[in-house]
């Protein structure tokens, strides 16, 4: 058997060491992690982190390119965890959707990434989410939701259901908000819901969620295992495996990828998404229309009304024009604009005064 020798200026050559996997640019998964979790361990959020680290791996983005934008509670240390080498901000509760706005407009070169929580999102924040969803800014929001307010000891969120209870016996007598619901009712391009449990679900559509232009929302169930993991929860490891209904499977094509036809045109919608990826939908669900905005909204209620919690790809959109070609902005970051096409000059204002006299 031949033995294979690779040796690094200064290192001391390592045998039988196959070289690491790189990605379409040359980068290595190292590349895309972040500091160790300091998470309670077997939280859902460490899942998510996990999966948006491999996303962005394989789909060769460069991490120099990105913004990781978060707000307050667990899962604003999430962008710690993945993409070291990428721009961070951790914004003052419920404010994380008005700084990733005003971020992307200064350089729409940049991609952005979101890290809310389900109180950060669908509380205090709700008025932010809601204005960032119907501009259709191009970024990820991820909701880890685990229905319970982690870092102040477990009250019930806006998204715990009704009728569910915490450790100590107490019910919620609230309905709750459905995310998903709210986005695509406000004009969302993008909308899924996954559980931290379904590894490749979640996976193929944060892969997708990269190679879409416009305002992605994926409402992750990520299980409070302190607060929230037990038989009475709604939101719990336990009740997600016997209550997940998936509306439908999940491939993905990235656009780097030779693509091959290998499923039933009558059971399955073939979506090309913007950087040329092929996002295919196979139908389970018997009323599943992923381009059906209404038929989409009816099916959460549907599914909700059973005491089921829908999973998968909702509704995608891609014709809708993003925030960024909305309001015409220039292909170059702001802060690198010369004076001259910032400042009018003096001959400029003085034929708007006059048009006014």
């Amino acid at each position: 058997m031949s033995t294979t020798h690779f040796t690094t200026p200064g290192v001391p050559a390592l045998v039988g060491i196959k070289p690491a996997k790189l990605n379409p640019i040359g980068l290595q998964i190292i590349d895309y992690r972040g500091s160790k979790s300091t998470l309670c361990a077997g939280c859902g959020h460490n899942v998510v982190s996990e999966r948006i680290t491999e996303a962005f791996f394989e789909m060769g983005i460069q991490p120099e390119r990105v913004m990781k934008m978060s707000g307050i509670g667990c899962s604003s240390k999430s962008p710690a965890y993945f993409m070291s080498r990428s721009f961070s901000f951790n914004a003052v509760h419920g404010r994380m959707p008005s700084v990733a706005t005003g971020a992307l407009l200064a350089n729409k070169t940049m991609r952005s990434i979101g890290l809310s929580g389900d109180g950060d999102t669908a509380s205090i924040g709700v008025g932010q989410f809601i204005h960032l969803m119907r501009r259709n800014v191009p970024m990820i929001y991820i909701v880890e939701d685990n229905g319970v307010y982690g870092l102040t000891k477990g009250q019930f969120s806006a998204t715990a259901d009704l009728g569910a209870s915490l450790k100590n016996g107490i019910i919620n007598d609230l309905p709750a908000i459905d995310i998903c619901a709210l986005a695509i009712q406000l004009g969302a391009t993008f909308v899924g819901r996954s559980f931290s449990g379904d590894k490749k679900q979640l996976s193929a559509m944060l892969k997708a969620a990269v190679a879409h232009q416009g305002t992605v929302l994926i409402d992750v169930i990520s299980p409070c295992v302190t607060f929230n993991d037990h038989d009475s929860s709604t939101k719990s490891y336990k009740y997600m495996q016997e209550h997940d209904e998936v509306v439908g499977e999940i491939g993905f094509v990235p656009h780097f990828d030779e693509i091959s036809v290998d499923y039933d045109p009558a059971t399955t919608t073939d979506v090309r998404l913007h950087d040329g990826s092929h996002l295919r939908l196979r139908k389970i669900h018997a009323d599943y229309a992923p381009t059906d905005r209404a038929r989409a909204l009816n099916l959460l209620i549907e599914t909700h009304t059973n005491g089921e919690v829908l999973t998968g790809i909702f509704y995608v959109d891609t014709q809708k024009p993003d925030f960024s070609t909305l309001l015409n902005t220039v292909d170059e970051p702001l802060a690198t604009l010369p004076e001259s096409r910032t400042r009018p000059s003096r001959a400029v204002l003085a034929e708007i005064m006059s048009s006014h006299a």
